[in-house]
């Protein structure tokens, strides 16, 4: 989608947004990654959104995969997660209205300090991975279906190779508890850095592997279609997108730190996708 198109669209619900300004409560059901959630961005955003539009939003944070899952079955407003292709694929089947980028930050592989796998000196994502499995250290995996669990079985994929046996470990759980695991089992870990940012039982893992090009993290926003589900709240649900992309939710965004670090990076205004 063209520039043009996200400043109409801003236009239009900033409208929207003064509009409703005094509507009560209407209440926003978000579906979302657990990302956004975990590195506490939410507890920060939301307030500034509901005092200005007297709107009420509710955040269910879970898995990307499931987030979808719970969006296509009509248990949400408006979709947040991390996971492109399935984002473009919820708008292609209808279920979605359009997706915006919103924000990005980045992956990163974390490991014990002292790195037994040697994955801190590979110069390549591949590489590291191949050193994971070569020595058979052990990898705390998702195993979800989320969005960071979708990225890391494509970075798998990519690399040629097939992780499997006593080494590599799913826990079936949220990026937090596999990073606790991770910790607790001295192995390693693909986790979105907010997340890593924002745990506080580091103990002596450390980010190992960062900055690849293929460790990048975008997040869409969606508006649940209500075409499929009629019960949506529609003006909401682009009231709260909208002050997203708008240029005060945009630095909004920018300004939110955990530890002094900035957690995400608004791009809502440099590229979109249908």
């Amino acid at each position: 989608m063209k520039r043009r198109s996200i400043l109409a669209f801003g236009a239009i619900a900033s409208l929207l947004i003064g509009s409703i300004g005094y509507a009560g409560e209407q209440r926003i059901l978000v579906q979302s990654t657990t990302s956004t959630q975990n590195s506490g961005l939410y507890d920060y955003l939301i307030p500034k959104f509901e005092e200005k539009t007297g709107m009420q939003v509710a955040v269910v944070a879970v898995g990307t995969g499931q987030a979808i899952k719970n969006a296509m079955n009509g248990d949400a407003d408006v979709l947040l997660v991390h996971a492109m292709q399935s984002e473009l694929d919820f708008v292609e089947q209808g279920f979605g209205v359009q997706r915006y980028d919103v924000m990005y930050n980045d992956f990163v592989l974390i490991g014990p300090r002292d790195d037994p796998a040697k994955v801190g000196k590979a110069q390549t994502v591949d590489a590291a991975l191949s050193a994971l499995q070569d020595t058979g250290q052990r990898f705390i995996s998702r195993g979800d279906d989320s969005g960071t669990h979708k990225k890391e079985l494509r970075l798998w994929k990519a690399a040629n190779l097939e992780p499997a046996g006593q080494w590599y470990v799913e826990t079936g759980s949220g990026m937090g508890a596999t990073i606790r695991m991770a910790v607790e089992m001295n192995g390693y870990t693909l986790t979105d850095r907010a997340t890593w940012i924002a745990f506080n039982a580091k103990e002596d893992h450390r980010i190992l592997l960062s900055g690849q090009s293929e460790l990048f993290n975008q997040y869409g926003v969606i508006a649940v279609n209500p075409d499929k589900h009629p019960h949506v709240n529609k003006t909401g649900s682009n009231a709260f997108i909208a002050w997203l992309l708008s240029s005060h939710g945009q630095q909004l965004i920018a300004e939110f730190k955990v530890q002094g670090q900035q957690l995400f990076f608004p791009n809502a205004h440099k590229t979109a996708s249908n």
